[in-house]
């Protein structure tokens, strides 16, 4: 299989921007030392602080549903429960 590319798209509850920023950074140095991490970048819209993007690419599915059930992510969801107003997640393939 090749490899797999995540958009994820996470919208802050307003007045939580900063509460959420902070937890997603906590992931990255943790996520980019997993197995198959190719590629993990957090982004923050110029126009819309409260929405954030992670940009990550994967050697194979497999190793990113490691990824998906990995202690660090549910210590995330725990410290941000309410304060997340949308999260989205695309899984995608390089087609060129």
């Amino acid at each position: 299989m090749s490899k797999l590319t995540i958009v994820a798209n996470i919208h802050a509850q307003p007045g939580q921007v900063d509460l959420v920023k902070a937890e997603l950074e906590k992931l990255i140095p943790i996520t980019r030392a997993e197995p198959g991490c190719i590629q993990y970048d957090l982004l923050q819209d110029n126009d819309n602080p409260a929405h954030f993007m992670f940009y990550e690419n994967w050697e194979s599915r497999a190793l990113w549903q490691t990824h998906m059930n990995a202690p660090h992510l549910a210590a995330y969801m725990e410290a941000t429960d309410g304060a997340v107003a949308e999260f989205t997640l695309s899984e995608m393939t390089h087609t060129a």
